[in-house]
């Protein structure tokens, strides 16, 4: 790091690890830890552009000069120095704000920026949020008292994780209404610690014991999320048949649908294309019914053929399903595990498995990269046929 002078700041250049194992940028302390953890060899060096970094209102500025000339990144810290505006001193009154008027400015600015989160936010406010804070200012609202929402929560029966949802459902408020100017401060809000990770995944006899226990509609679904690993919400039951390019051979994600907002392609494997084949010959026989199906996984019968699969409507007959198959535990995410597990068993590079399942860090990879029983004992039978001689003893 240079300085710029005692009053100028100063100007750097960011430093990037990179994992020479991997081939890949460890922007994350968790991917960085993984590597660091697998013994992998990792590369520290700093970018061409010159950044500066200055302070204004006692707050520290950080600012790109877009350029690798150091004189550049000088010429700039110095104009932003000279541009400094002086504290704002309050002289008047904060306008008081109460929780229900923030919960409204956080409703609607959920609604603006169309997050698809908005029905669940407004449950979590309505069921949780509400009942304790309401009627209370929101300058009211402390730490002490945060606490003691925790403490109810608890004797209530929530997890770790459903009480942080709804704490920094809270945070928010405070995040907007001090943008707003009706706070000068926010209070803290501690988390807890949560021990949420889940780690199911579906050995192949489960799933093709669930699977036959789904409607006939249905059994599409869990076959097409087994094999791809996508998620079944929001990317296996929306999809249309526009995006199966059967010349192409494979089926694609539109940007912005995604929940990283990339778009995906996974091309046509020998199981895919029979369940995509098995799909269009229901939409066929719909459409010879006066039923045009746009969707990929619909309802064949009723007053609902040739609609989309509801999420509610897929949930309900899973869960009947997963009992019937002796599985009562599983969810329909556990595919997305098993499907990363699979393609890491097949030899597929970490890099493509991740680009097929739409992973973007390896750190979260990794964590539905699931070991199971299997995988131990026949790591232990190559061993043993190590020691032994035997034909693995030089593969």
């Amino acid at each position: 790091m240079s300085s710029a002078g005692e009053a100028m700041g100063s100007i750097y250049r960011r430093k990037v690890r990179v994992c020479t194992t991997c081939d890949v940028r460890l922007d994350t302390t968790a991917a960085r830890r993984a590597c660091e953890a697998a013994g992998h060899r990792i590369r520290i060096h700093a970018q061409s552009i010159w950044w500066i970094r200055y302070q204004v209102n006692g707050r520290t500025q950080c600012a790109t000069s877009r350029s690798a000339q150091k004189q550049v990144a000088e010429a700039l810290l110095h104009t932003r120095e000279r541009a400094r505006v002086p504290p704002v001193r309050v002289t008047g009154p904060v306008a008081p704000i109460q929780f229900e008027d923030a919960a409204a400015d956080l409703l609607t600015d959920y609604r603006t920026n169309q997050k698809r989160s908005l029905r669940t936010v407004t449950l979590r406010i309505t069921k949780h949020l509400q009942p304790f804070f309401g009627g209370h200012l929101l300058t009211a609202i402390t730490t002490p008292l945060v606490r003691q929402f925790v403490e109810r929560r608890q004797a209530q029966g929530a997890s770790n994780a459903t009480i942080n949802r709804d704490l920094i459902t809270l945070k928010r408020m405070f995040t907007l209404a001090l943008q707003s100017g009706h706070v000068l401060t926010k209070p803290y809000v501690p988390l807890l610690r949560e021990q949420n990770v889940r780690r199911g995944f579906f050995e192949p006899e489960q799933a093709q014991g669930i699977t036959r226990q789904l409607p006939a509609c249905m059994q599409g679904v869990a076959a097409f999320a087994c094999i791809t690993g996508w998620r079944t919400p929001s990317e296996i039951l929306p999809l249309e048949w526009r995006q199966v390019d059967w010349l192409a051979r494979e089926v694609r994600l539109d940007a912005g649908t995604t929940k990283n907002g990339d778009g995906r392609v996974f091309p046509f494997t020998a199981d895919l294309h029979r369940v995509l084949i098995d799909q269009q010959r229901l939409a066929e026989a719909l459409q010879g019914h006066g039923v045009i199906a746009r969707t990929v996984f619909c309802y064949t019968a009723g007053r609902k053929a040739g609609q989309r699969i509801s999420e509610s409507g897929f949930n309900k007959a899973w869960r009947r399903a997963r009992i019937a198959a002796g599985c009562p535990s599983r969810i329909p995410h556990d595919f997305r595990r098993t499907a990363v597990r699979t393609l890491v068993r097949a030899g597929v590079p970490e890099r493509v498995a991740m680009q097929l399942t739409g992973h973007k860090t390896r750190a979260v990879f990794e964590r539905y990269n699931i070991v199971s029983a299997g995988d131990l004992c026949d790591a232990v039978r190559r061993l043993d046929q190590f020691r032994c001689g035997g034909p693995d003893a030089t593969g």
